[in-house]
């Protein structure tokens, strides 16, 4: 007798690709890629009764899920708008967010008796594993008879009415096909330009991808002054054009990093210069002339530490005073330090690029997509989700709310 347990169960659903030969097989909707987007669209679209077909190239749904928040899984945020997401049409992304909410998934989560907690700026993590989310959601998919199957390279995708997905164990063919497969973040978990290439040759345009939510890299005497801070943090204000993001930056041995840092890359242009404001919320001049007049005989560094972690109160000493008591320092070297500390400006050589960046900017145009249900206005049944889009959120979440409301969106339009 056929155990009905393990025939629901993905893992061993998944494991069953090389069992079919090039028959072709036919589905209701065929959809690339097992991370946060496509699992969602195919539940959706499960849970409606269609039959779906969920491919992946990795040999783990959900990868990108498991490492993400620290192992912890930053699943949404309590503070999602559509003005924290940046686009070419900064309107796109109302339809889909209204559609499933932060809400929503939260009831999903707590449907599932996951324990979670907010730790700072809206941003909800789960108490324990990540695996919890992604367990979650494959249950989800398994219980409308999703058929999840991993470790399937896809040789080619061709439309003749119906869209054929072929890949080295079958051809499969349906009325619907859904690009969930990501952007180019993090290469070494398998990211590619698949949906680019795939929806290039379906005539949809790509904006130019490029890093976002990345550490920023620096030269000449700027990263002279940061290599020997590598690992102290500290409270910021980090500007970039008319962004500025109130959170904790990081020195590293090839620049700035931390989540103001990151937050900041994603509105940062190269050639164009950041601000970072070291002592946010305290007039810089101010606190330098009370820390003179309150340690007179105090050697300078001793005196910034209290101020700044030490290592940088040591550094910006060096830098930025002479070598005497604050009793004897100049009001015009003090004035030129407060200014400093206030409004550091620093143009950045670049990025540290895809292998460090949490999301890809750009992607598909969404002026080629329904921001009602994600399909694209020129090709009937091709829809695209996710990360392959230009849409792209804050830290803190914001990405994968993005993930849950565009794969529900297409999900319940096929």
């Amino acid at each position: 007798m056929r155990d009905e347990g393990l025939e629901r169960s993905p893992a061993l659903r998944a494991s069953r690709g090389a069992w079919h030969k090039r028959a072709v097989q036919e589905y209701d909707a065929i959809i690339l890629g097992a991370g946060a987007a496509g699992l969602m669209a195919a539940m959706t679209a499960g849970a409606r009764g269609k039959r779906v077909l969920l491919l992946d190239h990795a040999e783990e749904a959900g990868k990108k899920i498991l490492i993400s928040g620290g192992g912890r899984c930053n699943f949404t945020n309590l503070n999602i708008a559509p003005d924290r997401f940046i686009s070419n049409n900064p309107a796109f992304c109302r339809a889909a967010l209204a559609g499933y909410t932060a809400a929503d998934f939260v009831a999903l989560v707590q449907k599932h008796g996951i324990a979670f907690h907010e730790k700072t700026l809206g941003q909800l993590f789960c108490d324990g594993s990540a695996r919890a989310i992604l367990a979650m959601l494959l249950e989800e998919c398994a219980a409308v008879h999703i058929d999840l199957r991993l470790g399937q390279r896809v040789t080619g995708v061709t439309h003749d009415g119906r869209f054929r997905v072929a890949t080295a164990h079958a051809t499969h063919t349906a009325p619907a096909l859904v690009l969930a497969t990501g952007g180019l973040s993090i290469p070494k978990m398998g990211a590619t330009d698949f949906a680019h290439r795939i929806a290039l040759q379906f005539g949809l345009p790509v904006i130019p991808p490029r890093a976002g939510l990345v550490p920023l890299t620096f030269a000449d005497d700027a990263l002279t002054l940061m290599q020997p801070l590598a690992g102290v943090a500290l409270d910021c204000v980090a500007r970039a054009g008319k962004a500025a993001f109130a959170e904790a930056m990081l020195f590293t041995h090839r620049g700035l990093s931390g989540p103001a840092i990151l937050q900041a890359s994603s509105y940062w242009n190269p050639g164009e210069a950041i601000t970072l404001n070291l002592l946010p919320g305290r007039d810089a001049n101010a606190s330098l002339v009370a820390l003179r007049e309150a340690r007179p005989k105090a050697a300078a560094h001793n005196a910034l530490a209290d101020l700044l972690p030490a290592r940088l109160a040591t550094a910006l000493a060096a830098a930025y005073l002479p070598p005497r008591t604050m009793a004897e320092q100049p009001g015009a070297a003090l004035r030129k330090l407060a200014q400093m500390l206030g409004g550091w400006q620093l143009t950045p050589m670049g990025t540290e690029g895809y292998a460090k960046a949490e999301v890809t900017l750009g992607g598909i145009d969404t002026a080629a997509l329904s921001q009602r249900d994600m399909q694209a206005k020129s090709v009937p049944g091709l829809f695209v989700i996710g990360e392959a889009v230009d849409v792209t959120g804050w830290l803190g979440g914001y990405n994968f709310q993005w993930a849950w409301s565009s794969g529900y969106a297409a999900g319940a339009a096929i």
